[in-house]
């Protein structure tokens, strides 16, 4: 693994659906002295009251400094040439900054979003996608998950979850809420936030996109069937045998094929045969990335973890297919 140091700007996307309490947190980013420069990119500000700005700029929308150092501009143009214009006033010291946060709109899908940082070459050069951080609404946020396709997809695409207008809903509403979005999603942290109050820290800085072999998976239930079935779920698979390489890759690139658009977001912690090191892996729907991990420590129990995050993924099929990957197996898998 390289050890060069990380040069480039890490990204924090933003979503939630409509009234999650998306603006209310971004207005805390911008205005409390948190110690860090901030630049927080939003759709638009709409009626929000920012003291203490200075106007930089007005060209492709507004972007203006907070007294705290952060800055904010409005996406009234293309989120690319805008993250690009950043980069290069950073660059020229016109502008000071070492993280950014999008705020998408509330019936955003988060994934064309976070997909830029891997595909568009200037963005991939000067950015880094470090998390989504997804807000849903302890009072109207179960109506909206059952309702609304977006909701969903903002939730299983999430590395941190936030719960938010806690002191609107009650006690149980907000425990049944909680064990429906760990269903949903397994892997994303869960906190209760009020009224925009949280620590910053917590939501930097999470590191959800890299491939990181330190990540412990270990910790992920399995999830079994529940009362309320929603499109979007997670499963994890865990294997003790040591996978074969080849006919791994070969069944992760046929999953890729076949339900890419419905692979939210996927990652794993692989126990090659073989091999000294771990193999870590990350995708988000067609986009699978992997590279070698720690090693594996004399006498430790080496075994595999995969979380799987999707719409409505055959996981009998996955699991039936990942056995058939372990070495000397010759089973193959069902059809899905």
């Amino acid at each position: 693994m390289s050890t060069a140091p990380e040069t480039r700007i890490p990204v924090t996307i933003v979503t939630g659906f409509l009234g999650s309490g998306k603006t209310t947190l971004i207005n805390r980013i911008l205005s409390e002295a948190h110690g860090r420069k901030i630049a927080v990119i939003e759709n638009e500000l709409g009626e929000a009251d920012i003291d203490g700005a200075v106007l930089l700029e007005g060209r492709d929308g507004e972007i203006v400094e907070m007294m705290n150092g952060c800055i904010c501009c409005t996406v009234r143009g293309d989120l690319v040439r805008i993250l690009g214009r950043l980069a290069r006033e950073r660059k020229a010291g016109a502008l000071a900054f070492d993280h950014v946060v999008i705020e998408t709109t509330g019936v955003a899908d988060p994934a064309p979003v976070a997909q830029t940082f891997f595909v568009e070459p200037e963005c991939v050069d000067d950015y880094r996608l470090d998390a989504v951080v997804t807000l849903v609404d302890a009072k109207h946020g179960a109506a909206a998950l059952d309702a609304e396709r977006q909701a969903r997809a903002q939730v299983g695409f999430a590395d941190r979850l936030l719960i938010s207008k806690t002191d609107l809903a009650s006690e149980p509403d907000t425990r049944v809420l909680t064990e429906r979005l760990s269903r949903m999603n397994a892997r994303a942290g869960i906190a209760r936030v009020e009224h925009g109050h949280t620590d910053v820290a917590s939501l930097l800085d999470l590191r959800g996109f890299e491939l990181d072999a330190d990540r412990d998976l270990e910790a992920l239930p399995l999830h079994a069937a529940h009362a309320h079935e929603d499109d979007i779920a997670s499963f994890v698979v865990r294997e003790a045998r040591p996978y074969d390489l080849e006919k791994l890759e070969e069944f992760m690139g046929l999953l890729v094929d076949r339900y890419a658009p419905d692979m939210l977001r996927y990652k794993g912690i692989l126990n090659i045969a073989g091999r000294a090191e771990r193999l870590v892996f990350q995708g988000v729907h067609g986009l699978l990335g992997t590279e070698p991990g720690q090693s594996w420590r004399p006498g430790e129990s080496r075994s595999s973890t995969l979380v799987f995050i999707g719409r409505g993924l055959p996981r009998e099929f996955f699991e039936q297919g990942l056995t058939a990957c372990v070495e000397h197996s010759s089973a193959e898998p069902a059809p899905a």
